[in-house]
């Protein structure tokens, strides 16, 4: 068997984390691309592990409706890709937190393969998430991914296959994308009973494999409560749509403070978890384990 390659750059931060992590989603360019710079340092600083920021796109299949008005709102205003990695660029400068961009691929295609993960990486960013590109269809990103040192994340579903979930933890570095419920983004009240055995799934399919696979779960995500219920079972939690309603209603400070109390449900008996170890690579053939 040959020894799994090195952790990529969220999965370093989310062991340092304890395994404990949260990630913080926020649309590039909302309301301004100032003050989205502004709000993602500021969820840094207030205890995500991760930045996660989106790419405005005029057909957000995944998101629901706070995050679709919010980037019909960027794009009414006439974003441009560019201003992505200038948002990263500034973000890196200031958050030592590492920023992955979710976008559907269209956007990437349009600009270019090579070259969006070529300026990408120029400014800092981590890798991408990407909803809409499966692994089967992936090799000119995976081989874009590898060549400019990016995290590659993938999703996997509650209605994933055996088949398509294998396919997702050997093609992420990073993190497999745990979707809790089937469905949009948006805050519910209760984080889905299927994203508990989701996350056992992918263990289950990992360890068969002879690998280890980091799982964050997103959608539905927004009270500390639900943080510390998710991280019971999962390595991170993901929240979206709590945020950015909060940077929509109150600013840079009411998203400061959310991300603050979100980080709470982190902590265990108060403290932040001792970082977690990078597990061994397996031994390869003709070696002694």
């Amino acid at each position: 068997m040959t020894p799994d390659p090195a952790p990529g750059i969220t999965e370093r931060a989310i062991r340092a984390s304890g395994n404990r992590a949260l990630i913080g989603y926020l649309p590039v360019g909302f309301p301004d691309l100032a003050t989205s710079v502004d709000a993602a340092v500021a969820i840094a600083e207030a205890g995500c592990t991760a930045i996660e920021l989106g790419v405005p796109y005029s057909d957000p299949g995944m998101d629901g409706p706070v995050i679709q008005a919010a980037t019909q709102a960027t794009l009414e205003r006439g974003f441009r890709l560019d201003e992505l990695f200038e948002a990263i660029e500034a973000i890196t400068a200031r958050a030592s937190a590492p920023v992955l961009v979710m976008t559907y691929w269209n956007p990437v295609l349009r600009y270019g393969v090579d070259r969006f993960a070529a300026k990408l990486a120029a400014a800092g960013g981590a890798g991408l998430i990407t909803p809409d590109l499966t692994p089967e269809n992936a090799d000119e990103w995976l081989a874009a991914a590898d060549r400019h040192g990016l995290d590659r994340i993938f999703l996997a579903a509650p209605s994933s296959s055996d088949a398509r979930l294998d396919g997702a933890i050997a093609a992420s570095r990073g993190f497999v994308y745990t979707v809790s419920t089937m469905g949009t983004t948006g805050t519910r009240d209760d984080v889905d009973q299927a994203a508990r055995t989701l996350a056992d799934r992918i263990a289950a399919r990992a360890a068969d494999a002879g690998t280890t696979a980091l799982r964050c779960v997103g959608l539905g995500i927004s009270t500390a409560e639900q943080v510390r219920d998710v991280l019971s079972y999962a390595d991170g939690a993901i929240v979206g749509s709590a945020l950015v309603r909060a940077l929509g209603a109150g600013g840079v400070p009411a998203v400061r403070e959310l991300a603050a109390s979100l980080a709470v449900g982190t902590l265990v008996d108060g403290r932040a978890a001792p970082p977690d170890p990078a597990p061994p690579a397996p031994a390869q053939k003709g070696t002694s384990a």
